[in-house]
């Protein structure tokens, strides 16, 4: 039951860390928003891919 604890916790902390930025600086999110609504859709995937290869990889050194 771990596990699922752990899983629940991390989402929730994926909540708290995403509002962190519109709520200290709500302009320079909406910029950001804007530039990266402007980039092409194979930027954005690999821009994705990257997310998920650092977070995968930080995951496994974390967890071991």
């Amino acid at each position: 039951m771990d596990s699922a604890n752990d899983l629940w916790a991390a989402l929730a902390l994926v909540l708290v860390i995403e509002g962190l930025l519109p709520f200290i600086s709500p302009r320079f999110y909406r910029q950001s928003a804007e530039q990266l609504s402007a980039l092409p859709d194979r930027v954005i995937r690999m821009i994705g891919l990257a997310v998920i290869v650092v977070g995968l990889v930080a995951l496994i050194l974390i967890r071991g």
